[in-house]
């Protein structure tokens, strides 16, 4: 499963994506002919360019905040965040009713920013004002799913791809059946992304986790070629150059996969790579290299936690883990939340507090080999090695590759258990 950090990541579609029903997948909508792609100019360079001839337009206030946010989530800096505020907020200054679209972009900056109560709220602000907004709703849906809301994320969901069948619902109907466990469905939903992509970035988005279904899915074959023809069409996409990394890497080209996972973390200065990497180097005989990771990754997750950073802090047994993976649930209590919080617990030795919730980050269905795991290792330590058994052997036959870290863990502890390795 792609957690919310890295979906998020995506520039031109919104944030974390969300469950839906089969009415966003009908024919008439798959049958729609792909568009000509388009390669934009630098959204910010011309609102910039704009507001020094207009300083009181309102619109492209909004549109530079949003560029902003956007830009942000490319390049994992979050110094692109008091920059959106500053516009967007500049906006409702211009602007102070009636405005929409500067709504909106506070929500996608909230949700950026793992504020997901704030972002549920501005975009319900915006929908008050025009409840004919497709990402508007956008937002809500992926606020109200990040804070576990399903059933309430689905009605908006819908209401969105009604509105605007496009690559963004599309991609979010993709989710929707990767969640619960449809891979098929969600694989199909993100060809209809692909195809209805109008500009490059579209395309290139769609291609990457296109890839990252196939890998989740242990196809190495299919993943490598959607990395490689997102890449012809964006060659500095971050996610499609890690994604391709992690496929090198499978498939035993280690040295070439750690330099594109040195060369991306040279730029993008994302946590959750440093600690993907100090992975990668701790596994193949480079610790001391792999611990510099983990202190770069440990070092930029301040703040708020967040699933992926609260994940590390259990691998790494920080004492703060249990407490972190607490406040998180609290805040937004979705199945990414409850695993971090099942696999917090784990490392701290309580199991059998663990397992309700290992068992909660499940309930929709979803086919991922590191819930499984985490299932899998607790069930171990509580003892219950036929159970133990079946959730490993689930993850490591959803995907054998799932993690550099505990992949061999899986292994080794499932052969202990008498299992097929």
């Amino acid at each position: 499963m792609r957690q919310v950090a890295k979906y998020s990541a995506v520039a031109a579609l919104g944030v974390a994506l969300v469950v839906v029903t089969g009415a966003l997948l009908t024919p008439r909508d798959a049958d729609r002919a792909a568009p000509v792609l388009a390669v934009p100019a630098d959204p910010i360079a011309a609102a910039q360019l704009r507001l020094e001839q207009l300083p009181g337009d309102w619109t492209t206030w909004a549109e530079l905040g949003m560029a902003y946010v956007q830009r942000a989530r490319v390049t994992a800096n979050p110094a692109d965040y008091p920059l959106a505020q500053r516009a967007l907020e500049k906006s409702l200054e211009v602007r102070p009713k009636e405005n929409a679209a500067a709504l909106t972009g506070l929500g996608a900056l909230a949700a950026a920013r793992h504020d997901f109560p704030t972002a549920l709220k501005q975009g319900q602000a915006a929908l008050a004002v025009d409840p004919y907004r497709a990402s508007a709703f956008g937002v809500v849906a992926d606020a109200l799913t990040e804070i576990g809301r399903y059933p309430e994320a689905f009605d908006t969901v819908q209401r969105m791809a009604d509105l605007r069948p496009d690559t963004a619902s599309f991609a979010r109907a993709s989710y929707t059946w990767e969640l619960r466990g449809d891979l098929a469905r969600a694989t199909d939903a993100m060809q209809r992304a692909l195809t209805a992509a109008g500009s490059l970035a579209d395309a290139a988005f769609a291609r990457y986790h296109l890839g990252e279904l196939a890998y989740s899915a242990g196809d190495l074959d299919t993943a490598a070629m959607h990395f490689t023809e997102g890449l012809r069409l964006d060659p500095a996409y971050p996610p499609l150059r890690i994604g391709q990394a992690r496929v090198r890497i499978a498939r035993g080209d280690t040295a070439t996969g750690i330099s594109e996972y040195r060369a991306v973390i040279a730029t993008v200065p994302s946590p959750a790579y440093a600690a993907e990497f100090g992975d990668v180097l701790t596994a193949n005989g480079q610790g001391t290299a792999g611990s510099r990771q983990y202190a770069l990754a440990r070092a930029a997750w301040t703040g708020s936690p967040e699933p992926e950073s609260v994940l590390f802090a259990a691998d790494q047994r920080e004492p703060g883990a249990v407490q972190a993976a607490r406040t998180l649930y609290a805040r937004q209590p979705g199945i990414a939340a409850a695993d971090a919080l099942a696999w917090a617990l784990r490392s701290a030795g309580k199991p059998a507090e663990a397992l309700p919730k290992a068992d909660e980050a499940l309930r929709l269905g979803t086919r991922s080999a590191l819930l499984h795991y985490h299932r899998g290792m607790i069930l171990f330590d509580l003892d219950r090695r036929d159970e133990a058994r079946a959730s490993l052997t689930t993850a490591l036959r959803l995907n054998p590759h799932f993690s550099v870290r505990h992949a061999a863990t899986a292994r080794t502890t499932l052969a202990a258990l008498g299992g097929a390795q």
